[in-house]
């Protein structure tokens, strides 16, 4: 493909997914994960106003004072796309391919994730790992997601999502929100 037709394609795609992104995912997209979200940070007095589920009954009653556990929120999670680009992306209906629905849906999410301010990755693979691009933030690394998605040539023809699967958690070292 074309350098010129490569841009303007990024570009439409760019367009037609970062207000989906937009509307599907604002303010919910950190929703889909049980519990608070919160690492613990500390503990301190306790203060009026405080919770009282928060209150730390070790410290308490070691120090016969009240006090609290302190948590910060955690915000900042990476995302990590595992793409099938095997021959069957290639099939699809009169409209468009379901590697180009991939593609944005990937773009989708990946525009998500950095309005969330998140880190945004992609592992590519057929019957082997195509390609692996390590996370990272802010709009030149999604336009870089998206032109690979779009460019891409596996040499691999056929599926095989264990090989994927197996890549992917070899490489995961902190939390990551799978979307697979």
């Amino acid at each position: 493909m074309e350098t010129k037709e490569l841009i303007k394609k990024v570009r439409k795609i760019e367009i037609k997914t970062k207000g989906l992104s937009n509307q599907i995912f604002s303010g919910e997209y950190h929703s889909a994960f049980k519990g608070r979200g919160m690492a613990f940070s500390e503990v301190r007095e306790y203060a009026v106003g405080d919770e009282i589920r928060v209150i730390d009954w070790n410290v308490t009653a070691r120090f016969n004072e009240p006090f609290v556990k302190v948590f910060e929120e955690e915000r900042e999670l990476t995302v990590m796309l595992l793409v099938d680009v095997s021959a069957s992306g290639m099939f699809g209906t009169r409209n468009q391919l379901k590697r180009e629905t991939i593609t944005e849906l990937c773009a989708v999410l990946a525009f998500s994730a950095v309005s969330n301010n998140d880190r945004i990755g992609l592992v590519l693979f057929s019957d082997r790992i195509e390609k692996f691009i390590p996370p990272k933030k802010g709009k030149s690394h999604i336009l870089r997601i998206i032109r690979e998605l779009i460019n891409f040539e596996p040499s691999g023809r056929s599926t095989n999502i264990g090989e994927g699967l197996k890549y992917f958690s070899k490489m995961v070292k902190k939390k990551v929100l799978h979307l697979c």
